[in-house]
């Protein structure tokens, strides 16, 4: 039934008004929309984002929601560089009060079981773990199993840096910053000598990076079962 509710809100559409964004760094930016109270996800879900104010050639993007249901806002946060797409001209040209369309939530990367966790995160791939840390945060620890992000980032531009460091005071979960591919590859390899086949992984950033890890854990016994991966295809 869970996967037939998933399949089915796909075709649910909602117009969201725009509130405002703003940058989190020099070309990242953070993009604010109302909330129906009916609408809600799982944290790490992403919705199909439309454009409806203005013709354009793709009309159509999924983005993570960085937010979870009970903040009560729906943000996306994404790259805009100094030649951005129409879609990313049209996001930046959004007055308040104007609205987009966005179908779902959709999408199955998020945490399902009370298992040992690895988060991997690859630049703008934090977004679903910001949500998933928040909501865990949110609810409490009970009697969660550890759950480590590593947030790799070879500029050191980590987003929701101090944000991520105040949710990391919970017991149950620490937050390591990385800046290079060895030093996280250290610390893949001390999660699963740790917890073997009960670990989890969840990965989100570039292909290239979680191709190349997904590689790895599978060569070292990893179950492919217990690897998500929300590709982060880099568009503009």
């Amino acid at each position: 039934m869970n996967f037939l509710k998933d399949s089915l809100s796909i075709f649910k559409k909602r117009e969201i008004p725009f509130l405002e964004y703003y940058k989190e760094s020099e070309d990242v930016y953070t993009f604010l929309f109302e909330k129906e109270k009916d609408l809600t996800w799982k944290a790490g879900q992403h919705g199909l984002f439309n454009i409806t104010h203005k013709k354009i050639k793709n009309p159509t993007r999924p983005f993570t929601l960085v937010t979870t249901p009970s903040e009560d806002i729906v943000k996306i946060t994404t790259k805009i560089d100094e030649n951005p797409s129409e879609f990313k001209n049209a996001l930046l040209e959004l007055k308040q009060g104007m609205k987009v369309s966005m179908n779902g939530p959709v999408g199955g990367f998020y945490l399902k079981e009370n298992n040992p966790s690895l988060l991997i995160a690859g630049g703008i791939g934090i977004t679903p773990f910001r949500a998933m840390l928040k909501q865990i945060e949110e609810e409490g620890i009970g009697n969660q199993e550890p759950i480590q992000l590593l947030y790799l980032d070879s500029e050191k531009a980590f987003l929701f840096k101090d944000e991520l460091d105040s949710i990391a005071n919970n017991a149950s979960i620490t937050i390591t910053y990385i800046d290079s591919r060895d030093n996280l590859y250290q610390e893949i390899e001390r999660f699963s000598t740790l917890y073997n086949s009960k670990g989890k992984y969840l990965i989100a950033g570039p292909t290239s990076m979680i191709q190349s890890i997904s590689t790895y854990l599978q060569n070292n016994g990893t179950p492919k079962r217990n690897i998500k991966k929300d590709v982060f295809f880099g568009y503009k």
